[in-house]
């Protein structure tokens, strides 16, 4: 008996330096040795994989970030009788320096808990679309953090204050609330690095950039629904993918969905208005 199917989910999302998401479940499969032309940044959310890596073996599991890099060989199987589950991100050779593949060689899993519960964030954020911005936010953060475990740099080194370009990418947000903006985008204008851009104005605005932007989308969406207009051309008019899209920020920052506050505003102009 072959016992169950694999189950896999596979897309390419529209985040720059993301080759390919993977998520999946291996009741029984194993992979031979092969390579891939990307960094395989892979967390296992159930079992244990066992994998060789330029003739060593390693081991990896549910506490466990592992980064394999390019043009290395590896294979991978499970330990248990029942199988493995995994998510992957395939980012591009150049988003982590190619100098560091022989430190990844050596030392491939990194049993960091912040790493770890940023990349569940990451791939949570990829699994839905219309949030790309902060995808590219927080897989910049993942990014740095392995680059600095790779350095053998404390993750956790502050880095030095930058209000003027803190101010500067606001600024810049502001000019593309509906339109949006990309972070390499973002990046190139304001000359700064994308984790650095990240890290300096979350540091002098108190929040994110993506959540700043989603902010000012909300508040034109609120004025926009008391002024009666429907909620699914609210939606596109003030920079969300879809309805479904403005009701998941809508909801989780004021706790109704938009149709509800809308009914609100109606029952409150009733009121003043009095009955006929």
């Amino acid at each position: 008996m072959d016992g169950p199917p694999p189950s896999i989910r596979a897309w390419r999302p529209d985040v720059p330096g993301v080759a390919e998401v993977l998520h999946a479940h291996f009741p029984r499969h194993a992979y031979p040795m092969h390579v891939h032309d990307t960094w395989t940044v892979l967390m296992v959310d159930a079992g244990t994989v066992r994998y060789d890596l330029e003739r060593h073996e390693h081991a990896t599991g549910s506490t466990l970030v592992t980064l394999l890099p390019p043009g290395v060989a590896h294979d991978g199987r499970s330990v248990a009788g029942d199988g493995f589950r995994k998510r992957v991100l395939y980012l591009d050779a150049d988003r982590i320096d190619p100098a560091r593949t022989g430190r990844a060689v050596d030392r491939p899993d990194w049993g960091d808990p912040v790493l770890r519960a940023e990349l569940d964030r990451v791939h949570r954020v990829l699994s839905r679309p219309g949030d790309e911005l902060e995808a590219e936010s927080r897989l910049a953060l993942v990014t740095d953090r392995l680059s600095r475990h790779l350095a053998g740099v404390d993750p956790v080194a502050p880095e030095p204050r930058a209000p003027g370009l803190a101010r500067r990418l606001r600024d810049l947000l502001d000019a593309h609330v509906v339109d949006g903006i990309t972070l390499e985008e973002a990046a190139a204008t304001l000359g700064a690095h994308p984790t650095h851009l990240v890290r300096a104005f979350r540091r002098e605005m108190g929040v994110a950039p993506h959540r700043y932007l989603t902010g000012l989308r909300l508040d034109r969406a609120r004025r926009r629904l008391l002024a009666g207009e429907p909620v699914a051309e609210v939606a596109v008019g003030v920079g969300f993918y879809d309805q479904s899209h403005l009701t998941r920020h809508f909801r989780r920052l004021i706790g109704v969905t938009p149709g509800a506050y809308a009914a609100s505003g109606r029952c409150a102009v009733r009121r003043r208005l009095g009955p006929p």
